[in-house]
């Protein structure tokens, strides 16, 4: 029956990863080059509508749930250390928990945050835009790749 739940447990934490990664991904590759290709007026204005859409309840589920599994995982690791996918565990939390979350809210939140208070039609507007897109999609790439990592870690893990 643990081994069992355990493997649930895991086979969620990929699932989550890979979702997101997918998410950013799209993100990175599609949606910020659409944006800036737009007048800087209008990319903010999309972008400050897509930041609050985002903010819902299955996003949050996605996000902070694959979270919370990592958590699980990571601690449970405190007595499955000897086990041979327990690197592999540890490796795909700690890449979602760093590359996600910690980068989320320590870089794009707070961008998102000073991109929503501006105003689209200001003088700075145009230079602000054009920081922000090129620091948030950079920050995003790393979320992308360590969601992607850390889907692949627990994938190994699984396997």
């Amino acid at each position: 029956m643990v081994d069992w739940l355990f493997y649930t447990i895991a086979l969620w934490a990929a699932l989550g990863c890979r979702l997101m990664a997918g998410i950013f991904f799209i993100f990175s590759n599609t949606v910020m080059s659409a944006l800036a290709r737009l007048q800087p007026r209008q990319g903010i204005a999309a972008m400050q509508a897509i930041n609050r859409t985002i903010l819902n309840p299955l996003f949050f589920a996605v996000f902070f749930g694959t979270a919370a599994v990592c958590i699980l995982l990571a601690a449970s690791l405190l007595w499955r250390w000897h086990q041979p996918e327990a690197g592999y565990l540890m490796a795909g939390s700690l890449l979602y928990l760093v590359g996600n979350i910690l980068v989320t809210i320590v870089f794009n939140v707070p961008m998102n945050e000073s991109l929503d208070v501006l105003e689209p039609e200001s003088v700075e507007a145009a230079d602000t835009w054009a920081g922000y897109l090129t620091r948030w999609t950079a920050w995003n790439h790393v979320r992308t790749v360590s969601a992607l990592l850390g889907a692949l870690a627990f994938i190994l893990a699984l396997g």
